[in-house]
């Protein structure tokens, strides 16, 4: 697919170096940097392991807190 975005001129001659350094486009170098970034934004797996754990035990998780802390006090 192509698409239209405008970069600085600075960031076209880094591209530009660094594409003849690795003899590589520079849509290949774009393209490259956009995956980058994306799997570097992507949520961790384990993130919503916990979503939902509370329930099945039948008491609210902020009570469950809130007794804890009780406990300190003794």
């Amino acid at each position: 697919m192509r698409t239209i975005v405008d970069i600085p001129e600075e960031q076209i001659q880094a591209l530009k170096i660094l594409g003849e350094i690795e003899n590589t486009s520079r849509a290949e170098l774009v393209r490259r940097a956009v995956a980058e970034y994306l799997a570097s934004r992507q949520p961790d797996e384990a993130s919503d392991s916990a979503f939902g754990i509370w329930r099945e035990r039948g008491q609210d998780g902020l009570e469950y807190q809130e007794s804890v802390r009780r406990e300190w006090d003794r």
